[in-house]
């Protein structure tokens, strides 16, 4: 943390030093002096972050250096308004104002007591003799490859150890026979495992067919969340399924128990309450479960024996307790994460016994100090480093807990990483326990932090998933959801990892909780605040504020307050229920991180361009519609998010877009542009996107038939486009875009989405070699089967069609789509045969088929998709919804997907939404 926050110091006083160097006068020697020393300073770091733990002088050096580099940061900003006053003037004289001079006055005593204060901490390294170059330690060892995603490191990917065996026999008490409501405790400490096991019983085939309804719901986020909010989740999960409207933002808590009755009434439920901390709150949950007496299942996860204990005899219940994993256990575990295979080198075998010794049988421990030694040389001259390892696990260990073990393990999985990125993991404690954090989220919030180094060839973005990649191969964040195209898309860390981390970003003043600060000390400063429950104490120290996250709905008084802080630089106001954006934003000259998402803002005000370090502007899901003209000044903008969801029930839902300036040409750092409307008052905006030659992601909506040759002309400009998402101005709208374009062109592509009427699908599709996934919507092609032009892409992993095709059949020939794992048809009303040849798709894992209402047959040769897991059929035809619900099965529908391990029909009877899996 110190060595990041002192580069981040080093960095800006070197671009002051070069780009203004005149106006800094007699200045100029007293920050080149500070450079140095803060240079020096540097060299000793990582030595000290090795014994910082250890030794409590080496504490209060570290504590020095922090506070002193985040006071250089305060002053080489209020010297940056200060120029930058100077350069907007016409005249210098702005500069050498009464005013101005007092300011510079001021920022020139604070230098001299910089320099001071700098001198005096060199005194005390020199105290502690700190010794760079001979102290023994295994530091930041981890070497980062820019290589794209690693299946092994991904959810579902890796080798489950030791939980085959109490994986079935908690699935023989959820489907024991048992009429009754029954609720299933498991039981055990921290690291144990509890959640993935429970996990995996819930996914399990067999269990889910069994029940109408199920959800997910964690409940120890009720410590900050309310347990309205909790029922509110709840019902959520149920609405999804049976797909019937309610109000359930209702607020009495007592309606919400009888909307939960309500629902789940007559129905077959299973339901997981996972990490189920407080009687209270699980007797308060436990009230608005129905028993139908039709076998429903209840199951909870708690480190609580008395929890447990109590919730599940009362209803003819059962108690799990979670064992640590037997020796042989932990070994195939430790070395699938350490050497990716089964084999331990022999000259290790001895120093891996004394290691898992100590681990006792807990996964949490295992994978930890597994994902260290990852990253150590295997050959033989080089066992010292795993003897280091060893050894620091040594001491009185027989006398340790487990959980202390665990903890130990931790700080020892901390104490690996390089400095930048235990910056990056001691950041995730911002957000509250057990909290689903999207990626794209976290990494665009470590580089508004400037905690993402530079790296040739590769933008901000690709570098910080290259760190996440890392924290998730040490096991030290947790990937719970996979977008399409390989990548983690949401994350979470373990309990025990966020005890761990949260501490230490208190203790090194980094992240400051709304809900803590009562443990601030008088005089510490505030530099990153996440409001979470309310501010209940406010500090005076607010004005040295450069974050300011909220994750819960904060009062406009309070926040006005917040805002006064003239060096904040990242303010993510995500879901407050702001009508428009306080007037104190647009003094913040230092901004570069701006995010309204969901909150009710309707218009951005022309003072947006005082904004001049904005580089990330997210109005995504707001009611803006258009942009003024002024944020053509915003020249460092390089992601530009305003959209609204039009119905997100939609399977085919589409985005609200917003009007542009005719010449957003000019924001050329753009990387990414959601959603711009091609539809305007003057004919340039799908002309002026071919100038954004740096976009990355890029979303057009309102397109219309004309702008079809503009846009692929602009396209074959825009060579590092990723992902692109079209849609027409209306679903009949026909748009031709079949134009020539350079091979050259969208050679990067690997997300499409077309939502348009297409007269034929464009040639230049067929040269889109890295292409991953694609969306035909309303495309209603006509004629020869609109696959053939697909079949062959090398890449393609994801394809959907919706109303894409009117025509009969499908078909899908042998050597076609040899990567594909998703496919999805839907709302294609004239589709009565699909015909997959024995060879096609010979990786698809996920079919879903909805609204296909002649298809009267399951798909011709689907015996051959021998790695299908998952079919899902909706409003197909009850022809062959009648097929698939007869059990007798004589038709032998049913013999042709017995391979399948996950088989769901929906379907409508009585005005009622069904389930049926087989």
């Amino acid at each position: 943390m110190a060595e990041t926050i002192l580069s981040l110091a080093l960095n800006q006083l070197s671009t002051t030093l070069l780009e203004e160097g005149n106006l800094l006068g007699g200045l100029k020697q007293e920050v080149e002096h500070i450079i140095d020393e803060l240079e020096h300073m540097r060299a000793f770091l990582k030595v000290a972050e090795a014994k910082e733990d250890d030794d409590h002088a080496i504490q209060a050096w570290m504590k020095q250096v922090r506070e002193v580099t985040y006071d250089i940061e305060d002053v080489l900003d209020e010297f940056a308004v200060l120029t930058a006053h100077h350069h907007a003037s016409r005249f210098s004289r702005c500069f050498n104002s009464i005013k101005n001079l007092q300011a510079r006055h001021k920022i020139a005593g604070e230098i001299q007591r910089i320099k001071s204060r700098l001198g005096n901490i060199s005194e005390l390294r020199q105290r502690y003799r700190l010794d760079h170059g001979t102290h023994q330690h295994f530091l930041g060892s981890a070497t980062i490859a820019n290589t794209w995603w690693d299946d092994a490191i991904l959810v579902g990917k890796e080798r489950l150890v030791g939980i085959q065996k109490p994986k079935q026999e908690l699935i023989s008490q959820l489907l024991d026979g048992d009429s009754n409501l029954k609720v299933i405790s498991v039981l055990g400490m921290q690291g144990l495992g509890k959640t993935t096991l429970v996990k995996k019983v819930h996914e399990d085939g067999d269990v889910q067919k069994q029940f109408q309804i199920t959800a997910w719901i964690t409940v120890s986020q009720t410590r900050t969340r309310s347990i309205k909010e909790l029922l509110q989740d709840l019902i959520r999960q149920i609405v999804d399924q049976i797909k019937r409207p309610i109000n359930y933002a209702v607020e009495s808590i007592t309606e919400l128990k009888s909307s939960v009755t309500k629902l789940l009434l007559g129905k077959r439920y299973g339901i997981v309450f996972e990490d189920v901390c407080d009687m209270g709150i699980w007797n308060s949950i436990k009230s608005a479960l129905p028993d139908s007496g039709n076998g429903s299942r209840v199951m909870i996860t708690t480190q609580l024996p008395h929890v447990a204990q109590a919730s599940s005899p009362e209803s003819q219940g059962y108690v799990y307790e979670m064992k640590p994993l037997s020796f042989e256990d932990s070994w195939t575990l430790f070395c699938d994460k350490t050497f990716q295979q089964s084999y331990c080198p022999m000259h290790l075998k001895a120093i891996v016994h004394d290691i898992l010794s100590k681990c006792r049988g807990l996964p949490l421990a295992i994978a930890a100090i597994g994902g260290v030694l990852a990253s150590k040389d295997k050959d033989k001259d080089k066992a010292d480093q795993w003897e280091i390892v060893r050894d620091s696990l040594a001491g009185e260990e027989e006398k340790t807990g487990e959980q202390d073990m665990v903890k130990k393990i931790l700080l020892l999985s901390y104490k690996d990483l390089p400095s930048h990125l235990k910056t990056c993991l001691l950041y995730i404690s911002i957000f509250p326990e057990d909290y689903e954090i999207q990626c794209h989220r976290l990494i665009q919030l470590w580089i508004a932090e400037r905690f993402v180094q530079d790296r040739g060839g590769m933008t901000a973005e690709e570098v910080a998933f290259d760190y996440l990649k890392e924290l998730i191969r040490r096991s030290l964040v947790r990937v719970t959801e996979v977008s399409w195209d390989g990548s983690p898309d949401h994350c979470r860390i373990h309990d025990l990892m966020r005890e761990f981390i949260l501490r230490k970003s208190q203790e090194q003043n980094m992240i400051t909780l709304a809900s803590l600060q009562h443990t601030r000390g008088p005089s510490e400063k505030v530099h990153r605040l996440v409001i979470n429950n309310s501010l209940t104490q406010r500090s005076n120290y607010l004005k040295h504020l450069r974050s300011l996250i909220t994750l819960t709905n904060t009062e406009p008084t309070l926040l006005s307050e917040l805002l006064l802080s003239k060096l904040l630089k990242l303010l993510d106001l995500r879901d407050v229920q702001l009508e428009e954006i306080p007037n104190e934003v647009f003094k913040l000259f230092h901004l570069r991180f701006l995010c309204l998402r969901g909150t009710r803002v309707k218009k951005v005000p022309k003072s947006i361009k005082k904004l001049k370090n904005l580089e990330h502007l997210h109005l995504g899901q707001t009611n803006v519609r258009e942009l003024p003209i002024q944020v053509l000044k915003l020249k460092k903008l390089r992601h530009l998010r305003v959209f609204q969801v039009v119905d997100s029930s939609d399977a085919n839902y589409e985005c609200y877009g917003f009007k542009a300036p005719s010449k957003i040409g000019e924001l050329l750092s753009l990387h990414t542009l959601l959603f711009i409307d091609a539809q305007n008052d003057e004919k340039t905006v799908v002309e002026e996107i071919g100038k954004l030659i740096q976009l990355r992601e890029l979303g057009i909506t309102k397109l219309r038939r004309q702008d079809g040759e503009e846009l692929c002309s602009s396209l074959q400009k825009l060579i590092n486009l990723r992902e692109l998402n079209v849609t027409a101005i209306t679903k009949d709208e026909v748009i031709d875009i079949d134009h020539a374009l350079p091979s050259s062109s969208l050679q990067f592509l690997r997300g499409l989405i077309l939502r348009a009427r297409l007269e034929k699908l464009p040639r230049w599709i067929n040269s889109l070699q890295s292409l991953m996934k694609i969306d035909l919507i309303w495309s209603r092609l006509r004629g020869d089967d609109p696959l053939e032009s697909l079949q062959r892409l090398p890449s393609l992993v994801e394809v959907r069609l919706s109303q894409a095709y009117e025509g009969e059949e499908l078909n899908f020939r042998a050597g076609a789509f040899l990567k594909l794992e998703t496919l999805y048809l839907g709302d294609m009303q004239g589709l009565k045969w699909i015909i997959v040849g024995n060879g096609a798709m010979p990786h698809l894992q996920r079919l879903y088929m909805s609204e296909l209402p002649q298809l009267e047959e399951l798909p011709w040769g689907i015996q051959h998709l021998r790695k299908l897991q998952s079919l899902h059929l909706d409003d197909v035809s009850s022809k062959l919804t009648e097929k698939l619900k007869n059990p007798d099965d004589e038709t032998g529908v049913r013999g042709n997907i017995a391979h399948i391990r996950e088989v769901v029909i929906g379907f409508r009877a009585d005005g009622e939404w069904n389930e049926l899996r087989l």
